[in-house]
């Protein structure tokens, strides 16, 4: 049985639409009957150019019968009457956190400054744990949550609340007209769907789809927009800041939009993780149409290249790269901070020795490795790597791919350069996977300048990009490793065993020398090494030189073909004493270099595998 409340506004909705909902306050509630009304095909849009309209389309008009029923029913009722407002005066904030970090410091400062605190779900329950004041957001919009969640704030007392510019005239009143008051402050985080997708074991596509944030986003965007009247935070650490800038009543808008461009960049950073995971589930191809890299500020540097060049280094946030490894994420244990040629150089060394299966040390300077070395014992890896260039080592970065120990630490402290037996070796870097206490104990008490860095291998089939002005370059790693590809014998001459060793071993450190690259190598040991000439011909003179009489018997690895053999690099390579040498091949002229090994006994292998490096 109806109350005499009900019964009068079941009337006056009969009334009503006799008199084809002429009035205003008719109109809005009858909207407010169609909605709930909506078949399944129906469509509403925000119009991007018509200044926010609402466009309705294949609505069905409720039986007379229906909306009678409907005015009968309490719950209906409720949704027809005007949310409840704030005081006059009073500021009110928006929170919806699935974060709730320092969530207590924020609701009892803002509730300290006179804010009244609006806030959805579990948002709603810990501000009230808390023993803050909280009025829900379903007591707002009059409008209960739906859909297991997905819709909570997307109604137009919370967006038209966070959107009115309070500077024009319209917009407030009609604000007025509908019963919306204004948020000042809006705080939102959002689903943890990075977490959740790049978590262990990974994620089911449907519970992947169901962290997507909609309403959150939206939320965030909206104040961003209309940040010279919304102040909107997305990050706890700035809540203090926050708390702050309502105490001091100043109005500093380099605050708001700096807090507005924070907003837009974690929306965007979120989108592009979404879109990440969405295209390798749907199609999987590493070239997508377009690609967003998320990148996070790690340090500002002291320079760039150069003292007059401005930089900063920025950590890859892409999924992909989640627990991939790489210098970008290793531990800086000791030293000075790292600089812009600091990374470049351990970055190269850490890629070059990471390849190697046995105990190994690499030695690298300006990105280039002047020392390669792999044995049993890593503490004669060590001495021979520093052996092959001691004076190109001398401030260089030294890389080692097992721990590293005390003894190794002591080693690396103590030794004298083979120059002059005297001068201790100096060096910007040490970088490993891991050290025993001892060992960093040690390698701290070297210098106090010293950065010494533990880090993880990168994993394999990481996509590549490089800047060229205006564009970037995107290609797969260089991964191939001399047990992915065959070393094809086309001489007279058959490599032997320890031969074909010490060209794999050649062709393994060739690949990570600046192009024009030549290496010489024997006994897991690079001798000596030529990078970055312009022609084939001058690298191999200088790998040669730095080889000296122990390029007799060793092997010559290059990392593209010979494009001539007589009188130039191959012959000069065999005249050389040079047993055996490992090319691509693919020149035209591949027969001149084989009938220039022929004739001085010496076994020439192609990889069909080039290894440009620019």
């Amino acid at each position: 049985m109806l109350s005499p409340i009900q019964q009068t506004n079941a009337a006056a909705t009969d009334r009503l639409m006799v008199n084809n909902l002429t009035s205003i306050t008719t109109r809005a509630a009858a909207a407010a009957i169609l909605l709930p009304q909506r078949t399944s095909s129906s469509a509403f849009s925000r119009s991007q150019s018509g200044g926010g309209s609402i466009v309705c389309s294949q609505v069905s008009r409720p039986t007379f019968s229906a909306i009678k029923a409907m005015a009968a029913d309490p719950q209906t009722l409720s949704a027809h009457h005007h949310p409840p407002s704030p005081a006059s005066g009073q500021k009110q904030a928006l929170i919806s956190l699935s974060d709730k970090k320092d969530l207590a410091l924020l609701s009892n400062g803002l509730q300290h400054l006179g804010y009244k605190i609006v806030s959805t779900g579990g948002t709603a329950s810990a501000i009230e744990n808390a023993g803050v004041s909280v009025t829900k957001v379903e007591q707002l919009t009059q409008f209960p949550e739906m859909l297991d969640g997905r819709v909570k704030t997307l109604h137009p007392n919370v967006h038209g609340a966070i959107l009115a510019r309070r500077d024009r005239k319209h917009h407030m009143e009609a604000l007025n007209e509908h019963g919306i008051g204004t948020f000042d402050v809006v705080v939102v985080n959002l689903y943890p769907f990075y977490d959740k997708v790049t978590s262990t074991g990974g994620i089911a596509f449907e519970d992947g789809i169901e962290n997507i944030d909609i309403g959150g986003p939206a939320m965030i965007r909206a104040a961003a927009k209309n940040h010279k009247d919304v102040l909107v935070v997305v990050d706890s650490q700035d809540y203090p800041a926050l708390l702050e800038f309502l105490k001091g009543g100043q109005d500093n808008q380099q605050f708001r939009r700096k807090l507005a461009w924070k907003a837009f960049q974690h929306v965007a950073s979120y989108d592009s993780a979404v879109s990440e995971w969405l295209w390798k589930q749907t199609v999987g191809d590493k070239f997508p149409p377009s690609l967003t890299v998320p990148l996070s500020l790690k340090s500002s540097l002291r320079y760039g290249e150069n003292p007059h060049q401005k930089a900063a280094f920025y950590v890859d946030k892409s999924i992909s790269e989640v627990n991939a490894g790489g210098i970008a994420t290793a531990i800086q244990h000791h030293g000075k901070e790292m600089s812009y040629n600091n990374y470049l150089d351990a970055d190269a060394a850490w890629n070059c020795v990471s390849e190697f299966q046995k105990p190994t040390c690499v030695i690298v300077k300006h990105t280039n490795p002047c020392g390669v070395a792999s044995r049993s014992d890593i503490l004669e890896a060590y001495r021979l790597a520093v052996k092959a260039d001691p004076v190109s080592a001398f401030g260089g970065i030294v890389a080692f791919n097992i721990e590293v120990d005390e003894v190794l630490a002591k080693e690396i402290r103590e030794f004298r350069s083979p120059t002059d037996g005297e001068t201790r070796m100096f060096y910007e870097i040490v970088v490993a996977p891991k050290y025993t206490e001892k060992g960093l104990e040690i390698l701290r008490g070297k210098s106090k300048t010293l950065r010494i860095l533990e880090a993880k291998s990168n994993e394999k089939g990481k996509l590549s990009l490089r800047q060229v002005g205006g564009g970037w370059l995107a290609q797969d790693s260089d991964d191939l490793t001399p047990q992915d590809i065959q070393f094809n014998t086309v001489s007279e001459k058959a490599p032997l065993e320890n031969e074909l060793h010490n060209a794999q071993f050649a062709w393994l450190c060739v690949k990570h020398v600046k192009s024009n690259a030549i290496v010489v190598a024997k006994n897991n040991c690079m001798l000596g090494m030529g990078s970055g000439q312009p022609n084939r011909v001058e690298s191999l003179r200088l790998a040669m030189r730095k080889a000296g009489d122990e390029a007799k018997g060793a092997a010559l690895a290059s990392d593209a073909f010979f494009p001539f053999a007589w009188n130039d690099a191959v012959e000069e390579a065999c005249q050389a004493g040079i047993s055996v040498i490992a090319e691509p091949g693919g020149s035209i002229r591949d027969k001149d270099a084989i009938d220039c090994c022929n004739k001085y006994g010496v076994s020439l292998l192609f990889t069909d595998v080039r290894h440009f490096r620019h």
